[in-house]
């Protein structure tokens, strides 16, 4: 069967300045449109070049995310950064949730001006089975994400209407995820780059809270140079809920700090 990428979750590409380029990663089983109105923001109001990535497995099939590893994932942003750095002087990395730490782990492996880590995890909670899920898989190969009724969390329904995601996840995907965490977790004191955290204090979705997870990367990362934002009003898909515009301008205030 031929894979195709779901309709509106499509990589995107916004050529502006040679100066700054931005790299927007997704989140786990979500798709390069979260990312796709920080984009446009970045590039029409401010002018920066903007690239937002497809991780590998994502945006088509689940049946391809349960192929793909977490090294996928980071050979993903990887591979973005790469066509980005020949465009512009210099790259800053963003990203949501896993997205974000695919960015700071990236951070430590390329050359980068700052890092903008949005509702991005430190963890998952502790479960044995998640030491298996390569075997448990093949009998439950998907897990509900919640419990709750769809769009539980969102401010703005609207937006959620639109959002493109994996309705399930894949079981040995989270396997993958506990792993990229893990070695996020080795790796912050490594990461150098000046760094803005951002979340909303009124996320239910990140497994071991908000601002728990904010606080924990905040205090152990290495960077000299680190902020910290907290937004009210917002679900986890920082970049699509109702307080996406802060969160622009607090991104885009941050870059152009670099440059004084």
């Amino acid at each position: 069967m031929k894979t195709l990428t779901i309709p509106t979750a499509e990589p995107f590409f916004f050529p502006g300045s040679k100066s700054t380029g931005v790299l927007l990663t997704h989140g786990f089983t979500g798709a390069p449109k979260e990312m796709r109105w920080m984009g446009e923001y970045l590039n029409q109001k401010h002018g920066f070049t903007c690239l937002g990535v497809r991780l590998a497995g994502h945006a088509t099939r689940p049946e391809d995310m349960i192929r793909s590893r977490h090294e996928d994932w980071l050979a993903s942003v990887e591979d973005g950064y790469h066509l980005l750095r020949g465009h512009c002087e210099q790259i800053v990395l963003a990203g949501l949730s896993m997205g974000g730490a695919l960015a700071l782990i990236n951070a430590t492996r390329l050359e980068v001006a700052a890092v903008v880590a949005m509702a991005t995890p430190y963890g998952l909670p502790p479960d044995w089975r998640l030491d298996y899920t390569e075997v448990l898989s093949k009998f439950i190969p998907y897990m509900p994400k919640s419990k709750d009724p769809p769009g539980t969390g969102w401010f703005d329904k609207a937006a959620w209407e639109q959002h493109v995601s994996y309705p399930q996840n894949p079981l040995r995907s989270i396997g993958e995820l506990k792993k990229l965490l893990d070695l996020l977790r080795k790796i912050l004191p490594e990461v150098t780059t000046p760094t803005l955290l951002i979340y909303s204090q009124d996320d239910k979705y990140l497994p071991l809270g908000s601002l728990n997870s904010m606080e924990y990367i905040y205090n152990h990362i290495g960077a000299a140079r680190k902020q910290k934002l907290v937004v009210s009003g917002s679900g986890h898909v920082l970049p699509r809920d109702a307080q996406r515009e802060p969160v622009f301008e607090a991104a885009t205030e941050f870059i152009h700090s670099l440059q004084k």
